[in-house]
């Protein structure tokens, strides 16, 4: 007999990673939470980001389905990651240790059915269903006290009754207005520290640039509480207004100019083998799920890596990533460099300065005139060697992209699959250059029947 029930709606995968997060806060040792619903319900998504927020940390969380158990020592308990779908008896469950496992650390087993005898009687069980776009969640316990914990911490997240919700992006952050300012609110665990956008922040300022001014935080819990820049995004004002494509691109080309002279902070970097194998998602999603087989990637990767060496592997600068027309806004009340706005910067790291440039130029959401792309490239650096690198960049980005858009649109978010065309041209733009001569995709093209292939894997 179950004491309490709650039924969530969820209805992006934030709020599933969001419910995950926030599970983390009100689990002990010796509670199983059983997950139930079909594949693709968004089970291991929200153990990832319940095992993240556990540990305090982004960590890579893999499914268990080939290996049936992962373990994870977080700070306050160890958590058990199950997935049972291959058994077919109890006594094998035991064999992986879960009966064990149960009394003293946090287990999280996907298709518990399989435990049959061993499914333990103070349990939370949580059925994911897919609705529409988003999912039904119904947690059912009878352990008291847990899921009034869970809406005492999901009161202590919810934004003020005179929030107005912003657009987010692939990410698990969320954006509100909020008396004049904006919340960003960011789940512990779920990959973003908040902490790093401050750090970002404080050094983007320093340089005369405008990044949102911090006006409060609550790092703990993952809430900032920003200047308001306003709507005027590039994207919306050259949807309204084409021809100031370039009067916008000019200084913001200027800004990366401005921030690669200056010393960076302390900040990752990635080797030229990093850089390449970045591209992985382009055959672990894009051509799987278009082709059926993710093929061989390791030829592609070797070669980019030696067009990297060869043409793009020098001193590094500090790059923003997402530097694009969705995350920059115009402040014309402002002078010089600070009329560009900046948004979405908090995973910057040590980089190419090629690679801020082609995610400016290269934009995977909308069409830079050929015309404006060309002049800005002469703007930043002219040299043929520059744009051996911008082409080799360009390249890697494009096909990392594809690979995270087939993906997310496997995850729900079907409205990736029509940006994919787009990216493809820019990726055979880029492989014409004599650069990437070596490097050669073993991919298929975007076409409607390739698409069709991968729109029918999305929940």
């Amino acid at each position: 007999m179950f004491l309490t029930a709650l039924t969530l709606p969820l209805a992006t995968d934030d709020d599933t990673a969001e419910l995950g997060a926030d599970l983390a806060r009100v689990l002990h040792p010796g509670d199983a939470v059983l997950l139930e619903g079909g594949i693709g319900a968004g089970k291991t998504h929200l153990c990832r980001a319940l095992i993240r927020a556990a540990l305090g940390r982004y960590e890579d969380v893999p499914s268990p389905t080939f290996t049936l158990v992962q373990t994870y020592d977080a700070p306050d308990f160890e958590v058990w990651h199950a997935d049972l779908y291959r058994l077919s008896h109890p006594d094998e469950a035991m064999e992986l240790g879960l009966d064990s496992a149960m009394e003293d650390a946090v287990c999280l087993i996907e298709w518990p059915d399989r435990l049959g005898d061993l499914t333990p009687d103070h349990a939370l069980h949580l059925r994911l269903e897919i609705d529409g776009e988003g999912r039904i969640a119904t947690l059912r316990c009878t352990r008291p006290g847990l899921l009034d914990d869970l809406r005492r911490v999901q009161g202590e997240r919810i934004a003020p009754g005179d929030a107005v919700p912003l657009a987010g992006d692939a990410s698990a952050r969320r954006y509100s207005r909020v008396g004049g300012h904006v919340l960003m609110d960011a789940p512990p665990g779920t990959g973003d520290d908040p902490a790093d956008f401050v750090r970002i922040t404080d050094h983007l300022a320093g340089l005369g640039l405008s990044p949102p001014a911090i006006v409060a935080q609550d790092l703990p819990r993952g809430f900032l509480l920003l200047e308001d820049l306003g709507d005027d995004v590039f994207a919306r004002l050259l949807d309204r207004d084409p021809a100031r494509e370039a009067e916008l691109y000019a200084p913001a080309t200027d800004v990366l100019r401005h921030l690669q002279s200056a010393p960076a902070p302390a900040l990752p970097d990635l080797s030229a083998r990093d850089w390449a194998t970045a591209i992985l998602p382009a055959y672990d999603w894009y051509r799987r799920l278009a082709t059926g087989d993710r093929g061989d990637p390791e030829p592609t990767i070797a070669a980019l890596e030696d067009a990297i060496r060869a043409h793009a592997d020098g001193p590094r600068v500090m790059i923003l990533r997402d530097y694009h027309a969705e995350n920059l806004l115009w402040l014309p009340a402002r002078k010089g460099l600070a009329r560009v706005g900046l948004l979405d910067f908090q995973l910057a790291q040590m980089g190419q300065p090629a690679y801020d440039l082609v995610s400016l130029l290269q934009d995977a959401r909308r069409d830079v005139s050929p015309e404006t792309e060309a002049a800005m490239i002469e703007r930043f650096d002219p040299s043929e060697a520059f744009r051996a690198s911008y082409a080799v960049f360009g390249a890697q980005r494009g096909l990392r992209i594809l690979g995270i858009f087939a993906r997310l649109s496997a995850q729900g978010k079907p409205g990736y699959l029509r940006l994919i065309p787009r990216v493809w041209a820019q990726v055979q733009r880029n492989l014409a250059h004599p650069a990437l001569a070596r490097v050669a995709p073993d991919l298929p093209e975007p076409t409607p029947e390739v698409l069709e292939r991968i729109a029918a894997c999305c929940p």
